[in-house]
């Protein structure tokens, strides 16, 4: 483990991820029926929610008081997860206005991002796929690090349950919201 420098900000020097065709298969699928616990204190079924869904599904965020996977930078992808939820963050509002419910979801458990919900400020809920379910049920891309299995970093936008646009690979990190928003204003409705 290697101490990270600062979780809210982005190295000059990060690799860019290459698109492996990992998620070339998603657009058009139906979300798994898998009930998820989330930071709101209750759980959820994408496949369920009426109307336009953004789910950005990240790593693993960092906490600034601990350390991060040693070469954690090195890995394309694998940074970011911080910067991704505070653009989020600052985009909610615009993205509630073009109709479109936000939810971030990874692997840690749910009182672990509780803790980054509620030390981010962050007004939508975080989602726990813990056990890797949504992930297996959309054959979502993967990576190991220090024993852990993380999804790759991956946003979607569902409509009624379906998965009408992928970003994949994401980056960087920090622009994803605005090109959400960016897609969702060319795509309305």
């Amino acid at each position: 483990m290697t101490r990270t420098d600062n979780v809210n900000e982005l190295p000059a020097d990060l690799p860019v991820p290459e698109d492996d065709g990992a998620c070339d298969h998603l657009p058009g699928l139906l979300l798994p029926r898998v009930t998820l616990p989330t930071t709101a204190g209750s759980t959820i079924t994408f496949a369920e929610i009426p109307g336009t869904t953004v789910i950005y599904i990240y790593p693993r965020t960092g906490r600034p008081d601990q350390d991060v996977p040693e070469g954690w930078n090195d890995i394309p992808g694998a940074r970011g997860c911080t910067p991704q939820s505070c653009a989020f963050r600052d985009h909610h509002d615009e993205l509630w206005q073009l109709g479109a419910a936000v939810y971030g979801l990874s692997t840690q458990d749910t009182d672990y991002q509780r803790e980054a919900a509620e030390r981010l400020h962050l007004p939508f809920p975080l989602v726990s796929d813990a056990n890797l379910e949504f992930a297996a049920g959309l054959d979502l891309p993967t990576f190991e690090v220090e024993g852990m299995r993380l999804i790759k970093r991956i946003t979607l936008i569902c409509r009624e349950g379906w998965i009408e646009h992928v970003f994949y690979p994401v980056f960087p990190p920090d622009q994803n919201a605005a090109d959400v928003v960016d897609w969702l204003r060319a795509n309305p409705r």
